[in-house]
């Protein structure tokens, strides 16, 4: 059973590298050099929309490196800043750092996806969480991307989050 189980598991899962041939291929530094604008919402584990937000991004390449400096307005007003700090490595990996992230952002470019994993630190009332995020994001052409990332607590799905960017 326990065989089973675990086939089923390797069965579903969706590596990067999958989308190695779909095109266009996704230059993650390209793509966000500039200003970019996005749109999204948040969804509890149940599906039910919970907050809606936009996000103005200016990205800035030096080298290896891209800053993200992403600006946050939600529905009912909260405002959120969060700055990232992004590494290129050779092999088609990224690292990231922000302050709301836990230790580093791990991920990889295939085709026209990232698949981007990391710890944010979620404030919800006087209590912080850390949230693990399966963060997946989809080239659909020179200006439009998509991005679903999947929201987990000690391995529990809690929620989703729906992007969609476009570029200036």
């Amino acid at each position: 059973m326990l065989l089973c189980v675990a086939l089923l598991v390797t069965g579903c899962s969706t590596s990067v590298d999958d989308h190695k041939y779909h095109r266009p291929a996704l230059n993650l530094f390209s793509y966000f050099d500039g200003e970019v604008k996005a749109w999204g919402m948040l969804q509890d584990r149940s599906g039910k929309q919970t907050r809606r937000f936009s996000v103005d991004i200016l990205g800035t390449v030096k080298g290896n490196t891209l800053t993200l400096n992403e600006d946050f307005v939600f529905d009912d007003g909260e405002k959120q800043q969060r700055i990232w700090t992004i590494t290129r490595h050779s092999d088609g990996r990224y690292s990231g750092t922000a302050g709301d992230v836990v230790g580093e952002a791990t991920g990889k470019t295939a085709g026209n996806a990232l698949n981007w994993q990391y710890t944010l630190r979620v404030p919800v009332g006087d209590t912080t969480y850390e949230i693990a995020f399966d963060d997946w994001m989809f080239l659909q052409d020179d200006v439009r991307m998509f991005n679903v990332a999947t929201m987990s607590k000690w391995g529990f799905h809690v929620g989703t989050v729906t992007l969609f960017f476009e570029k200036q």
